[in-house]
């Protein structure tokens, strides 16, 4: 009964968090989303839809219609439950129910008050949190089979997962050749399915090729500096779980495979020099698996990491409150980390007010989140820029070199055979050096356009055979 309490309360702070979100897509969200609602129109991943990650991770949308609003952010509440539920069984299977419970209130409070940008959409790095979870758990308990078959299923949302099956391992060492079986049996389906619909060679194209160009080169001026920076910002921001999780005896007796699968966790955090902070989240399970032990260890002591637990609530609490006042009284969110997003849905607004039936759209940069707000089919592969400038998102507002440049022309060229009826561009207002006229490929094709409006950010091009006499007012 006192699980089911603690749970139900729960669900409902975390449904009361995401909830202020509805009318938000985060940049993490709306690309495998944007994917997803091409899948939705029957376009086939990879070989139909341009997609840089596992398939699963823009199948899951399918799940709930790929609907954004309250219907997105109940699902994510669920997800996050979910992922606190196996983090309440892991430390409840490894010590006790209060463990458990510490782990589940831990975890659930890191996916309220942390970066909204990591914490609220399901992304590559929180959607692996639950089979990440899952698999070290099942390997634990000496499923190792299973565990491989939920390391497998990590593998299919996020490519780091490799790094989970790692830490099964650790945890299930005699069992390795079972926990190797399930992990290839998940991939064989996959694949099959992949060969079948004769995606699996753009599936090695896009998430494989594509990837190691991305993850070889990082943004970075100075990522070791840099690195050591935003590594130390992260453990500080969640200090909390760190004293809890090496308090005195706290990892006994399973101290060197816990210590094995934080080591393996950070290897995969810093892979590609990026450090971003969702990065960091494959470090999270196990802190908060280590730091439940502690906290119950601490007894009188943990006052201290219950101060602790301000940093990031005196940081994001406040955020909460006033994006619920917004909604409440039907204001415009004044926050800057969303009016990229704001401006999507103005443009998208002009886009829907003058469609017409068998429209299809294209968008120049990463804007994936304007085939979420507008309904339109993509009339290309392409539902993001990248493959056609060689440039990643992480970096393309503000850099032009591209990590590789051997396949772009052909990607232009094939966009250049295309007749999409609208065009949103939005990237030339923030980097000439990567707009659409810089190509020559594209000049002749642009050509085909005007301009019939333009919000902050976006310019909004129609087919000019198509375009009526009066373009939209500007």
């Amino acid at each position: 009964m006192r699980e089911r309490t603690f749970f139900a309360a729960l669900f409902l702070i975390l449904l009361t968090s995401r909830l202020c979100h509805i009318h938000i897509l985060w940049a993490e969200e709306d690309l495998p989303m944007a994917a997803a609602k091409q899948m939705a129109f029957g376009k086939t991943l990879y070989r139909d839809v341009w997609f840089d990650k596992p398939p699963l991770l823009a199948a899951q949308y399918l799940a709930w219609g790929v609907r954004a609003g309250w219907v997105l952010r109940v699902a994510g509440t669920l997800y996050a439950l979910l992922a606190c539920w196996l983090a309440y069984a892991f430390a409840r299977d490894l010590w006790s129910r209060r463990e458990g419970l510490w782990a589940a209130g831990l975890l659930g409070f890191f996916l309220i008050f942390d970066f909204p940008a990591v914490a609220i959409p399901l992304a590559a790095d929180l959607t692996m949190l639950a089979p990440h979870l899952a698999a070290v758990w099942l390997a634990f308990r000496g499923r190792a089979f299973w565990s491989g078959i939920a390391a497998g299923i990590a593998f299919l949302i996020n490519t780091k997962a490799m790094f989970v099956l790692a830490a099964c391992a650790v945890w299930c060492l005699p069992a390795i050749p079972l926990l190797v079986t399930g992990f290839i049996a998940v991939n064989a389906v996959a694949a099959a399915w992949l060969a079948w619909s004769g995606a699996l060679v753009p599936y090695l194209d896009e998430v494989w090729r594509w990837g190691f160009l991305y993850a070889g080169s990082t943004f970075l001026e100075h990522p070791v500096r840099d690195g050591i920076v935003r590594t130390a910002d992260w453990l500080g921001f969640h200090s909390a779980l760190v004293t809890a999780a090496v308090w005195h005896r706290a990892l006994q007796p399973w101290r060197w495979k816990l210590i094995a699968w934080a080591v393996l966790s950070f290897a995969a955090a810093i892979v590609g020099w990026r450090f971003f902070p969702r990065y960091f989240f494959q470090v999270l399970p196990v802190l908060v698996i280590a730091a439940s032990r502690g906290m119950v260890l601490m007894k009188r002591c943990r006052i201290i990491v219950l101060a602790l637990l301000l940093i990031p609530l005196v940081r994001f609490g406040p955020r909460y409150v006033l994006l619920a006042r917004d909604l409440v009284t039907g204001q415009v969110h004044p926050w800057s980390d969303v009016a990229m997003d704001q401006d999507s849905q103005a443009a998208a607004r002009i886009v829907r007010e003058t469609a017409r039936p068998g429209d299809t759209l294209f968008v120049w940069g990463f804007r994936p989140d304007l085939f979420i707000y507008t309904g339109l089919p993509t009339a290309t592969r392409f539902i993001d820029c990248q493959p056609l400038t060689g440039v990643p998102a992480d970096r393309h507002l503000t850099q032009s070199a591209p990590v590789g440049a051997d396949f772009t022309r052909a990607n232009r060229e094939e966009l250049a055979r295309s007749r999409p009826s609208i065009v949103m561009d939005g990237l030339s207002l923030y980097n000439r050096a990567l707009a659409m006229e810089r190509y020559p490929e594209l000049r002749p094709w642009l050509a085909q356009y005007r301009e019939v409006a333009r919000t902050k950010t976006i310019v909004i091009y129609r087919l000019a055979a198509s375009t009526s006499e009066n373009p939209i007012p500007r």
